[in-house]
């Protein structure tokens, strides 16, 4: 369901006193602490605000553009399944098809929000940008972040300069790419960082600035999301006993968050080649922020070894990342070589 702005199609610019065709944003809202308050009879902050509700709630007027508003969910991103997530991507992508719809601003949790933000980078093609926002303080907080930054990632979505750089993240005034992004702090307003790349433009008093595009996207063919892709988080010590676990279980693939290039603890590799043997990928991330996992070292479990023994290594991106570009391959059932192959160019 979707409630228009009154803004008439055109408008007149007041410098040249000429027509213009005014620009359209579609913001659609899924909950979050942006769409939060405090609630007494709960006795903590909930969800419950649309999206019409906070647009309403704006500082101040986003002239020349007019912005469609869609509910998709009100829950925080915490509660959100990846059959959610992947409804959001369709939604988003049946708003973007429209002729008047120039970009689209999505309000979200912060928990889960780069997650969101990824699928939609890989799974909505075409140059329309994708803006997800939200908020670290609630709607009732009088020192709210809201307002200011869903006006911030209107103002992206309808700046022409940023069409091509697929989905992003506006947040405290900042435009990073969905590709690197992560939340770093858990309560800062400025939570949102990308390591090792930095951030891609910023909005000041109300201008865009866009200082370099994120590279080049790679789509991938929308046909679902498997559940089941575990990670694994390591550490000093880890046994693979998890990894056995999910051999046992019947998951459909597994990516290991390794240490610095993409190392493990010994005893991992033998698991991981009986894993690949039988037909199961395995992608080994680095818990690192910054840098690419290589095959460098070997010895029981090195990157070398597992290697050796089927993994694939996933270069700068993120486990979390990884876990969904995993998901989205297996759907389209792409064999080890694709896999490797998306990889490359993640």
């Amino acid at each position: 369901m979707g409630a228009a702005s009154r803004r008439p199609d055109v408008g007149t610019n007041p410098d040249t006193n000429e027509e213009r065709i005014m620009t359209g944003v579609t913001l659609i809202s899924t909950g979050g602490t942006i769409a939060s308050r405090h609630s007494e009879k709960a006795g903590a902050v909930v969800a419950g605000l649309g999206g019409s509700a906070l647009l309403a709630a704006l500082h101040d007027p986003i002239d020349g553009i007019e912005v469609r508003v869609e509910e998709f969910r009100e829950l925080n991103s915490f509660a959100l399944t990846l059959q959610d997530a992947h409804g959001l991507v369709a939604a988003i992508r049946a708003a973007l098809a429209r002729p008047d719809c120039d970009g689209v601003v999505v309000t979200h949790g912060t928990d889960t929000m780069e997650e969101s933000a990824y699928l939609a980078d890989i799974l909505v093609a075409g140059d329309k940008p994708v803006v997800f926002t939200g908020a670290q303080r609630h709607a009732g907080d009088p020192d709210t972040d809201g307002p200011r930054n869903i006006a911030d990632a209107i103002r992206v979505a309808a700046d022409p300069a940023t069409r091509g750089i697929g989905a992003a993240i506006v947040f405290e005034g900042e435009i990073h790419a969905a590709r690197d992004v992560t939340k770093a702090h858990a309560s800062r307003t400025d939570t949102f960082r990308s390591p090792g790349m930095g951030k891609i433009g910023e909005v000041d008093l109300r201008e865009v600035h866009l200082y370099r595009h994120p590279g080049p996207r790679r789509v991938v063919e929308d046909a679902g999301l498997v559940e089941g892709v575990e990670l694994l988080k390591l550490a000093l010590g880890t046994t693979p006993a998890f990894l056995e676990f999910c051999a046992e279980s019947g998951a459909p693939g597994i990516v290991i968050e390794g240490f610095g290039r993409g190392n493990a603890p010994r005893g991992f590799a033998s698991v991981v080649a009986r894993l690949t043997a039988a037909g199961v990928p395995v992608l080994v991330a680095s818990r690192c922020y910054e840098g690419r996992t290589r095959a460098v070292y070997g010895g029981d479990s090195g990157a070398t070894t597992l290697v050796e023994a089927g993994a694939l290594l996933c270069g700068t991106l993120s486990g979390l990342k990884a876990r969904l570009l995993l998901s989205a391959l297996l759907a389209k059932r792409a064999s080890r070589e694709e896999i490797a192959a998306a990889l490359a160019r993640a």
